[in-house]
């Protein structure tokens, strides 16, 4: 075990960890930061999908031990009020049924429109392609991020 300082949600933490430990179960054990969901734990479904320096990354398959130099942010630090444009758009289209990979979701939405401010949408398609709903909420998911570009613009 070893101590780390992470940088999440704008606040430093240090924690004590074993080098190969998953950010995802940093987050959650360690921080108590439980919107980050574990789904597959290889990377392949999305729910635990974080932003690290603003690019959408998988936190189950990163280790804690190659974190200290970078700004991560979970669902919880979108924004203080849940009021992220992104956010309005998912409550305003009622996305989620069961719920489980909405944080990922999100947050996969996120930085994909702060690359792209205007995208099409077989763009957007392909953005969240990689990110699994099992409800198959795709088609509001969808309407959900088209909805997000507008009110980001």
């Amino acid at each position: 075990m070893s101590s780390y300082t992470i940088h999440v949600n704008g606040k430093e933490h240090f924690v004590i960890a074993d080098a190969d430990t998953p950010l995802l179960w940093v987050l959650r054990d360690e921080l108590n930061l439980v919107g980050t969901k574990f789904g597959c734990g290889i990377a392949q479904c999305g729910a635990c999908t974080v932003h690290i320096d603003g690019f959408a990354t998988r936190s189950c398959q990163i280790q804690v031990s190659v974190l200290e130099d970078v700004k991560i942010t979970t669902i919880e630090g979108l924004s203080d009020d849940g009021k992220h444009p992104v956010q309005e758009a998912w409550k305003e289209l009622d996305v989620p049924q069961c719920g489980y990979c909405q944080a990922g979701q999100i947050m996969t939405a996120t930085a994909f429109l702060n690359e792209n401010k205007s995208p099409s949408e077989e763009e957007i398609r392909e953005a969240m392609h990689g990110n699994i709903c099992r409800c198959a909420s795709y088609n509001r998911i969808e309407r959900a991020v088209k909805v997000a570009a507008e009110k980001m613009s």
